[in-house]
């Protein structure tokens, strides 16, 4: 996981602004499905939102599980939708500099 100065932090939370989330935390909680879902997502876009719809009260623990697995940073959660970011692995591929 990459450390995010507050900089850093502001420059990603602007940029998602206007992102819809593209992974959202049902009745299930966080299942392999969602984890697998969340993989993918940053893979393609590197910057992703979360929104929890259940499971409101456990979304800093879940998050936190999540970015684990999928070797990601926490950049804020705000209100019941959480902020992803994981740096793409090809240079030329990357969206933000950072």
């Amino acid at each position: 996981m990459t450390e995010l100065n507050s900089k850093q932090r502001k420059i990603l939370e602007k940029a998602a602004h206007d992102l819809q989330p593209v992974v959202i935390v049902g009745g299930a909680g966080v299942t392999d499905g969602v984890v697998q879902m969340v993989e993918t997502s940053l893979t393609a876009h590197e910057l992703i939102k979360i929104k929890f719809n259940e499971y409101k009260d456990e979304k800093f623990e879940l998050t936190e599980e999540m970015c684990n697995q999928c070797n990601a940073t926490l950049v804020r959660i705000i209100g019941n939708v959480a902020i992803l970011y994981r740096e793409a692995e090809k240079p030329e591929d990357r969206k933000f500099a950072l």
